[in-house]
């Protein structure tokens, strides 16, 4: 698993930058009503998204659990950002209009997604959104080279399937009301990049491999034509919840 704090420094640039937060939070805004007046971006990172979710009359708050991102995004976004447990906000129940999670419920592992959802359905008042992206391991698979080497060992259910988030919502009143799609720019995967994340373990929420196996897939993915050229970037998904 990442180490986040010690990610932050180099985190954007590894992450598609610029163009990828500037479509995330155009798509994200897309979403949040035009009546809403609060909003917490949670898991926000290193704030790039967060920075960017900007329109008159919208007060924007962040949250994240690693103090070298919470660090980097109070810098950009200001007092409003929060190191803060993402299952525990500190927030009083039912005072926002809206809550985002972007890149956030597929980390299952660390977060336990339906502790996450049940805390945006706390803060939220009646009538308030909850948006985030849901399938992000399945918006990567975009039917290259490299997928076609990886799929055959992808394991287990993803924690952030649309399904699933539907489900934990409806425990706590809330319904989906609209979805979205952006495009994570500069996240098409190069074969040099994923033969590296095997070794690495980055895969480690659906890719069990290690040891000989693991260097075997690696070595596989090294090798195979134009190493450096990423292929297709992938299209992510956004829901929106409604609480009723």
């Amino acid at each position: 698993m990442l180490d986040y704090d010690a990610e932050a420094a180099h985190y954007d640039a590894t992450r598609g930058g610029v163009p990828r937060a500037e479509a995330a939070a155009e798509a994200v805004l897309k979403l949040v009503p035009a009546t809403a007046r609060t909003l917490l971006d949670l898991g926000c990172g290193t704030g790039s998204v967060t920075q960017r979710l900007n329109r008159p009359g919208l007060r924007v708050h962040g949250a994240d659990a690693a103090y070298g991102m919470a660090s980097i995004a109070a810098g950009r976004v200001g007092p409003r950002i929060v190191l803060a447990d993402v299952r525990q906000l500190p927030f009083r129940s039912g005072v926002l209009d809206a809550v985002t999670a972007v890149w956030l419920l597929h980390l299952g592992r660390r977060i336990a997604p339906q502790f996450v959802v049940a805390e945006a359905a706390r803060v939220l008042k009646p009538g308030g959104v909850f948006i985030t992206t849901v399938d992000k391991d399945a918006a990567h698979d975009v039917g290259s080279d490299i997928d076609a080497l990886l799929t055959p060992h992808r394991t287990g259910t993803p924690s952030d399937r649309a399904d699933l988030i539907e489900s934990y919502a409806a425990r706590h009143g809330l319904a989906p009301v609209a979805k979205a799609r952006f495009t994570g720019h500069g996240q098409g995967r190069t074969p040099l990049a994923a033969a590296d994340a095997v070794r690495r373990g980055r895969f480690a929420s659906w890719l069990t491999l290690a040891g000989p196996p693991a260097e075997q897939l690696a070595a596989a993915l090294a090798a195979l034509p134009d190493p450096d050229r990423p292929r297709a970037a992938p299209e992510y998904r956004l829901l929106a919840l409604r609480k009723e």
